[in-house]
């Protein structure tokens, strides 16, 4: 028993000295040290000795265990500085390499579109005026000349609260109204707003619709105003957007709130008024609805339709930005795709 268990010593100092891993250091710990190592079922064989060899064969075996662990303590230690020295040398920086460039956000399209209609219509005179997106029923329909039961009231699918007559604005128009009453608290006064913001209608989303989308309203109030000069600013408008050059025509509409009403096209950039699939080959493109602000509707506001008058436009961004840029599907605008965003 003691010539094996010297042997055993032995053997296991070579082969801990001809391990290069950590794999390796555990390997060899199982076979001598661990529960079912040599070393553990040697001395479960000390009762088999005769009483007078048990005490020093005993002894030995726990010496030499006790040699076997530290050997692999000083072993497994230089192991890991090999390891370490050679992770760091294949895994050398260089830092006088460029770095990496980092990726910017970007403005979103519609963003981008908002920003470039502002900056259009402020040179041209107009304020930005806030207005909320939870209207009241009577803001968003009733004073802009459509009561309840008016038939043009089914044409905006409307979000309807767990409030009545709380809804969300299905369109800037309501903004008409209270920019009125603001202007009008002291005294009557000119107006020259666009009111920008977000509008929510209860439709089937499809290419051409969203559940909610942009819209830049206009509105002018002062003494004087006439249909010539609602067709001048808008044509002025177009010409800023889209180009010097740009035709722009006129055709007759309806809108509750508006009387007369037109709707305004572009000759297409595209085609040049050829027809294309963009101006679904008419070769005009409409970019808003328009016209003079209905009497009625000033009246609510708090002006004379006697003594004032005025003209309201509607736009819609992602609209503008799809004929401009032959984006056939409005959902890119809100389904958050990188490679949609990116491009612009």
């Amino acid at each position: 028993m003691q010539e094996k268990l010297e042997s055993i010593y032995q053997k296991a100092l070579a082969d801990l000295e001809a391990i290069h891993t950590s794999e390796e250091v555990k390997a060899w710990d199982s076979r001598y040290l661990g529960r079912k190592g040599e070393m553990t079922l040697i001395l479960r064989q000390t009762g088999k000795l005769p009483p007078e060899e048990r005490a020093d064969f005993g002894k030995r075996a726990n010496e030499v265990k006790n040699l076997l662990a530290t050997a692999l303590e000083k072993r497994e230690a230089l192991i890991r500085e090999h390891e370490l020295a050679r992770s760091l040398e294949e895994g050398e920086l260089d830092v006088t390499l460029p770095g990496r460039p980092l990726t910017m956000g970007g403005l979103h399209p519609s963003t981008r579109m908002l920003r470039r209609i502002k900056e259009i219509w402020a040179d041209m005179g107009f304020q930005v005026y806030r207005s909320r997106d939870v209207e009241h029923d009577e803001y968003n329909f009733t004073l802009l000349n459509m009561p309840p039961h008016h038939p043009a009231r089914d044409m905006q699918d409307t979000f309807y609260t767990t409030q009545p007559n709380i809804i969300l604005r299905t369109h800037t128009s309501p903004g008409q109204i209270r920019a009125m009453h603001d202007y009008s608290e002291d005294g009557t006064r000119p107006i020259r707003v666009i009111l920008p913001g977000m509008c929510y209608r209860y439709e089937q989303i499809t290419a051409r619709s969203e559940i909610q989308f942009h819209q830049v309203e206009g509105l002018a109030v002062g003494k004087g105003i006439r249909m010539s000069d609602l067709k001048g600013t808008v044509a002025e408008f177009a010409r800023r957007l889209y180009g010097p050059d740009t035709e722009v025509r006129y055709r007759a509409s309806y809108f509750p709130f508006t009387e007369p009403s037109m709707e305004v096209d572009v000759k297409c950039h595209i085609c040049g008024g050829q027809g294309c699939p963009v101006c679904k080959r008419t070769g005009w493109i409409e970019i808003m609805g328009s016209g003079m602000v209905h009497p009625e509707v000033l009246r609510n506001g708090g002006y004379d339709p006697t003594e004032w008058s005025g003209f309201a436009f509607g736009m819609g961004p992602e609209r503008i930005i799809m004929n401009k840029n032959r984006i056939e599907d409005i959902r890119y605008f809100w389904a958050n795709d990188l490679r949609f965003l990116e491009q612009y």
